[in-house]
């Protein structure tokens, strides 16, 4: 019989649409006259859900009893029995009911896919099981309900079901998804617009690599060996060497350039064992590209070159990055080395060869321009006159005749040519000299003697001195104007280096000091500014010499090694130009930090003037004008009219004394000295109090308080206040039709109280300013108070090791969100 084939809808959270999905294919395939019927669906209730069902055949569900309660379960054996030729199956890792055939509904689908029957299903990522512990993390939500990776895996097609969090967000808040008592929770809690991100990220990234599995196996099952670019894969060579980071980190760059782009790192360790790494520095590297998201591998190959490109091309790597050669210049002449042999064989993967500190030793340092060649060069010319010399003069004198004067000469100027070459103009004249006393010596009549009979032998002796000097002076003239260049070049990379260490944000001062040092060779480097070292580098010896370069009126570069020559004084004003602008930019930083404070006081100070002059001036008139009244009418007045005065004075006493109450408190919050004493409360303890202190109840305001909900660590009396702030900025701005809403719940090892009211919200130019002293929304309205009671309650809760944070109602209206620590149980 033919198996049958499973599809399955992937989808990142409840509500993305899966189901209906599920059944808007099935109504596609109807069309195109399949059998198709509904074994199970699940619709939650949602009208749009139920409405798609409606024209499909349904197979009724079994019954099952369980410690006394009915349940409905797919009734496998009837959709046997009906054998469609697809079936929609909802929820794919639903755990069945006991005393069913099978415990888990995928073994269900397994038994029809058997019989032939083609099934469509649905699953969410959070089922799966390799995902279950990071979807725990992610939502704080244990599944219990699971299905195996393998099982999934299996299925002939796998399509994500994509919604945009904060439009299934939206869905939820219009009531589309679940009830509305539930709404507020599922938003505060599981669908948080964080969590919602990260799950649909899973999902995706989920598929991704199962889609990258197929086509491995499918290019396996094909025999195709050249790489496909579905996706940038790249591959960085290590070799253990101190350029590991830096080749690492370029190849993380280049992967992050495309969406889902991959890094793999791989050493190639040699059949023979005789190239060891350095184990630390490996183990270092590979750290590093774990916390780079990539993955390490070690191979082993006696030909490393071909090793390497043979795991690339298995790899599907369409990127390799490996470093510039260490190898010395005399190394390079027995052969090509790793880099010029990956280049040849990789094909049409792109190699990248990284330049790194190491190719060229451990640290920058510039070439010093005066002299043409080394001390070495001059050395290994000599040595070359005087060795190849006497054995050019054995070998001519061993095949001499009368006609092999020419090639005799030709054999001696060739000899001076490779001289000068190799030492430049001194070991070539000494060659010169040395080759043409040889030939009139040995091969020029009279033999055995220096004596120069014919005039023309005289000019090939000088010709010879000429020729050598020229060709020593192109040479020499050639490295001096390589050593200039190469010097130039290490000038502009350090003076490029450290103006790109200080635009990328790093340490500028430390930057400069430590390129100073390497570049110069010097023992060590510190930048004072009177007495204070502002930066250092380097261990100076006690005998060195201190060269201090003044950098402005306060700071000096002191300098500890061997003296500076003028060439390199004059990159040294440069360094020191900069490290000038350098300090002057560090000092205008800390110019604005200490003005910083100095403004936002300032800002508090005018602020609060303005609202002192605002608020005060009512309620000190209203007292007034009670008193004076009292004091000029005395006797006068009914004891209603007095009643009445004395009560004015009261009410603006007391709101005069609220005042200056909450001002106290915003400046203990600010001066860091508030008063916190925390122990363990429970919530709904404490939110009666507040209501009771506001005169509301249950008309106004409901309360949604799980009885689980542990207790929370917080200073009660704080609590409360916070609690009268917000509820009293809630009631303010609510409709008088819509009741404001204290929900808590618990998420993690914290608790989180939410004030929510449908008001008109808080305009999003506006927001940053809430929490702000002397801030409010309507400066028009008499009644509004000071501003004060945001930044009270974000302070108090601060306080309290928490934060007060405000969320957009969905729907409309503002929710304030109170999140402090749970005790522990």
């Amino acid at each position: 019989m033919k198996q049958g084939r499973l599809r399955v809808l992937l989808g990142a959270a409840p509500g993305v649409g899966k189901t209906y999905a599920m059944l808007e294919e099935g109504r596609r395939l109807r069309s195109q006259g399949k059998d198709v019927v509904v074994a199970v669906v699940e619709t939650h209730g949602r009208a749009a859900t139920r409405a798609m069902t409606l024209g499909f055949e349904i197979v009724p569900r079994t019954r099952v009893s369980h410690r006394g309660v009915e349940l409905e379960e797919m009734d496998l054996d009837a959709v046997l029995a009906r054998a469609p030729q697809v079936a929609l199956v909802d929820e794919l890792a639903h755990t069945n009911a006991p005393g069913l055939a099978h415990e888990k509904r995928w073994r269900d689908v397994e038994t029809l896919l058997d019989a032939g029957i083609d099934v469509i299903s649905t699953v969410n990522i959070q089922h799966i099981e390799s995902l279950n512990d990071v979807v725990q993390q992610i939502t704080g939500v244990p599944q219990r309900e699971t299905i195996p990776d393998a099982v999934l895996r299996e299925a002939d097609q796998i399509e994500v079901v994509d919604l945009a969090p904060q439009a299934l967000r939206d869905r939820l808040s219009e009531g589309v998804v679940y009830p509305e008592a539930r709404i507020d929770a599922a938003l505060s809690n599981y669908f948080r617009l964080g969590n919602l991100t990260a799950l649909r990220e899973l999902a995706l990234l989920w598929l991704a690599d199962e889609v990258d599995s197929s086509l491995q196996k499918y290019r396996t099952e094909h025999g195709i060996g050249q790489k496909w670019e579905a996706r940038e894969r790249v591959v960085v060579a290590l070799t253990g060497g101190p350029e590991g980071e830096t080749l690492l980190r370029r190849g993380s760059r280049i992967a992050a350039r495309s969406a889902g782009g991959q890094l793999l790192a791989v050493h190639v360790t040699s059949q023979d064992g005789l190239r060891q790494p350095d184990p630390g520095a490996l183990a270092a590297q590979r750290s590093l590209v774990e916390s780079l998201g990539g993955s390490f591998h070690q191979v082993v190959g006696s030909d490393i070159p071909q090793a390497l490109v043979q795991f690339a091309k298995a790899s599907n790597a369409t990127q390799l990055v490996i470093g510039v050669s260490r190898r010395s210049r005399l190394a390079a002449l027995t052969g090509p080395g790793i880099g010029a042999t990956v280049i040849r064989e990789s094909g049409d993967i792109d190699v990248h060869i990284v330049n790194h500190a190491a190719a060229g030793g451990s640290r920058l340092s510039l070439p010093h321009p005066q002299g043409s060649l080394t001390t070495r060069r001059r050395v290994y010319g000599f040595v070359l006159a005087l060795v190849c010399g006497p054995l050019l003069t054995w070998l001519l004198s061993s095949f001499r005749n009368e006609d092999s004067i020419t090639s005799d000469v030709l054999s001696y100027q060739l000899l001076v040519v490779v001289v000068a070459l190799v030492g430049g103009i001194w070991p070539a004249l000494f060659a010169a000299v040395l080759s043409g006393i040889t030939l009139d010596f040995f091969f020029v009549d009279p033999l055995y003697t220096v004596t120069v009979d014919e005039p023309l032998h005289l000019l090939a002796l000088l010709l010879y001195v000429v020729i050598a000097v020229l060709v020593s002076i192109v040479v020499d003239q050639a490295a001096r104007r390589s050593r200039v260049a190469r010097r130039s070049a290490a000038e502009s990379e350090l003076i490029a280096g450290v103006a790109g260490e200080v635009l990328r944000g790093q340490d500028a001062f430390q930057a400069f000091v430590t390129r100073t040092r390497e570049a110069f060779g010097l023992t060590g480097v510190r930048i004072l500014i009177g007495d204070r070292v502002l930066a250092t580098d380097g261990e100076p010896a006690g005998d060195d010499a201190v060269d201090r370069v003044p950098i402005n009126d306060e700071s000096v570069l002191e300098l500890h090694g061997a003296a500076l020559q003028g060439s390199d004084r004059r990159l040294l004003g440069v360094i020191v130009l900069q490290l000038a602008a350098a300090i002057e930019h560090a000092d205008l930083e800390e110019t604005a930090r200490e003005m910083a404070p100095l403004a936002a006081a300032d800002k508090v100070r005018s602020a609060l003037l303005a609202a002192v002059g605002h608020d005060l001036r009512r309620p000190l008139a209203g007292a007034t004008a009670a008193v004076t009244g009292l004091r000029a009418s005395g006797s006068q007045l009914s004891d209603t009219d007095r009643d009445e005065l004395l009560d004015t004075a009261e009410t603006s006493l007391k709101q005069l004394t609220d005042l200056l109450t909450n001002l106290l408190d915003v400046s203990r919050v600010q001066a860091g000295v508030l008063a916190v004493t925390l122990e363990a409360i429970d919530l709904a303890d404490l939110v009666p109090t507040a209501l009771e202190e506001l005169g509301v109840g249950p008309e106004a305001v409901d309360l949604e308080i799980p009885a689980e909900l542990p207790q929370l660590e917080a200073d009660p009396v704080l609590l409360e206040r916070v609690l009268v702030n917000l509820l009293s900025n809630a009631l303010k701005y609510s409709p008088i039709d819509q009741k404001v809403v204290i929900a808590a719940s618990a998420f993690h090892d914290t608790v989180q109280i939410r004030v929510i009211d449908r008001g008109p919200g808080v305009p999003n130019d506006r927001r940053e300013d809430i929490f702000v002293p002397f801030q409010r929304l309507g400066d028009t309205d008499n009644t509004t108070g000071l501003g004060l009671g945001l930044a009270l309650s974000k302070g108090f809760v601060e306080g309290m090791n928490g934060t007060l944070e405000f969320e957009e109602t969905p729907g409309g209206g503002s929710t304030m969100v109170i999140t402090l620590a749970a005790v522990a149980a």
